[in-house]
């Protein structure tokens, strides 16, 4: 499902490049959980936007669920994004103008699913059932707290079936018993779909769950 061959990234700077990843290889099957840890600043963040068609790599080559995402041009990407992978952002980034359900609902505006408004609609709010959030449907980003946000998050991630998450410290603020929950969703939607799960992580408990680990250090992923 995800196959990552020799790429490298790098940053400008007034003294020249600074390279984040180094000749990095990964494989990810469908249906296989892998964990990503290391220290902050070490390209974590950097490796899944390139793995979600975000960002390019400066050299290397990545193909996802077949395709060469290197390939796609703005449009092209923006589409093999909302089709194919499911994100969750450390930051959540939710709509402020639109209330718990809608911003679950967002990902499926772009249009084309054969799945009916209603049958979507209901699936969302199971979603945020699954999530603890039942009750808060018609609330705003603004009246939750932070690790409700991230729930919000997570649901609006699984709302398009996606073949692949990617995963940014998905449990990082929330308390234990939430955290579970989430992590028992994740684990859960990945092993009923065969999806392919990538997660950045700080949480030990959390890596220990999935069924492989990797650390990231020198800009490079040692097993």
């Amino acid at each position: 499902m995800i196959n990552v061959t020799q790429i490298s990234k790098s940053y400008s700077s007034p003294l020249g490049p600074v390279a984040v990843l180094r000749n990095l290889d990964l494989q990810v099957a469908a249906g296989e959980s892998v964990a990503i840890v290391g220290p902050s600043g070490s390209g974590k963040t950097t490796l899944l936007n390139l793995l979600g068609a975000l960002d390019q790599p400066s050299g290397g080559q990545i193909m996802i669920a077949g395709t060469v995402i290197g390939g796609l041009d703005a449009i092209a990407a923006a589409r093999f994004r909302n089709r194919t992978i499911g994100f969750i952002f450390q930051l959540h980034y939710l709509l402020p103008q639109c209330t718990v359900l809608e911003n679950v609902l967002v990902p499926r505006l772009a249009g084309g699913w054969a799945e009916s408004t209603a049958a979507t609609e209901e699936r969302a709010r199971s979603l945020l059932e699954q999530v603890g959030l039942k009750d808060r449907t018609t609330h705003r980003p603004f009246q939750l707290s932070g690790g409700e946000q991230l729930r919000v998050a997570i649901a609006r991630a699984l709302i398009n079936r996606p073949k692949i998450i990617l995963a940014d410290e998905p449990t990082g603020s929330l308390d234990p018993a939430t955290g579970e929950r989430v992590a028992d969703l994740l684990l859960s939607t990945q092993a009923m779909a065969s999806t392919a799960l990538v997660v950045v992580t700080h949480n030990p408990g959390l890596a220990q769950r999935l069924q492989k680990t990797y650390r990231l250090a020198d800009g490079r992923l040692v097993a």
